[in-house]
């Protein structure tokens, strides 16, 4: 998550200004929250880390589609935008391997 941070931290400065204040915090704060998710999920325990885990996905499912509507609007050109989504793919699915793993190790109330 961290490496696809950096590469969005470098797009991000190149945003004319009423795009980069706008949709690039909003964009930039996801990613920070997501960061922060993940972080909280790494040292929480039991249904606590499934909480941390879910708010990750919502805010993932989120970051994805903010990312579209840049690309959408071509703040974001196709290549950019094509690298950055690799990078996303990869990490959505170490994510829902987490969030199923902890759903089948975490017993039911």
């Amino acid at each position: 998550m961290r490496e696809a941070y950096k590469i969005w931290h470098g797009y991000l400065v190149h945003f004319p200004k009423v795009s980069r204040y706008t949709l690039g915090v909003k964009v930039d704060s996801l990613f920070t929250d997501c960061l922060e998710y993940s972080l909280q999920a790494r040292y929480a325990s039991g249904e606590i880390k499934n909480i941390h885990i879910n708010k990750l996905v919502v805010s993932f499912d989120s970051l994805k589609f903010f990312l579209q509507v840049l690309w959408d609007l071509k703040i974001l050109d196709n290549s950019k935008y094509s690298y950055l989504s690799q990078h996303l793919a990869d990490i959505g699915k170490m994510i829902g391997g987490w969030q199923k793993y902890v759903k089948k190790e975490t017993p039911p109330n």
